[in-house]
């Protein structure tokens, strides 16, 4: 048997026809300060909306957004604590038509912060930018896949 075996997990994923673990995520979970106007930032940043029948409204303490194309969901839960350190995990996100540049200067002018500019960190063409939101959650802005393929 092999150690993938013995605590339960497929060695080809787990799929319904799996002997692995079924378990998928739900929904990536945003710790902040104020859920609605974070909910609200994040919307046309990432062209989220919210959910069918259960609006966003000011106020709430828990708001959840929704990508209309893959059903992808971000909640967000307000907490007593500001943010600390950096985060141990981050969105990674990569322009749908836009090229990272200019993606890169619409969330600036949406009120995203600058942590680090890794443009051609790798050479010319590579790298990524480490971006903020209000609440300083940081997330990168990857090349757009037509860069990528440049």
């Amino acid at each position: 048997m092999t150690p993938a075996r013995r605590i339960g997990l497929s060695r080809t994923g787990a799929g319904p026809d799996s002997e692995g673990m079924t378990a998928f995520v739900a929904h990536t979970t945003v710790d902040c300060r104020n859920a609605y106007e974070l909910s609200e930032w994040w919307k046309p940043v990432l062209g989220y909306v919210d959910l069918d029948g259960d609006p966003n409204l000011p106020g709430h303490e828990e708001c959840m957004i929704r990508d209309p194309e893959t059903g992808h969901r971000l909640l967000f839960i307000e907490v007593p604590d500001d943010k600390a350190v950096k985060n141990r995990l981050h969105l990674d996100l990569r322009p749908r038509s836009a090229t990272r540049d200019e993606e890169v200067e619409t969330v600036l002018a949406h009120g995203a912060a600058l942590v680090a500019d890794l443009r051609g960190k790798y050479g010319p063409g590579t790298g990524w930018v480490v971006l903020a939101d209000p609440e300083g959650n940081e997330f990168c802005m990857l090349r757009s896949e037509a860069e990528l393929t440049t």
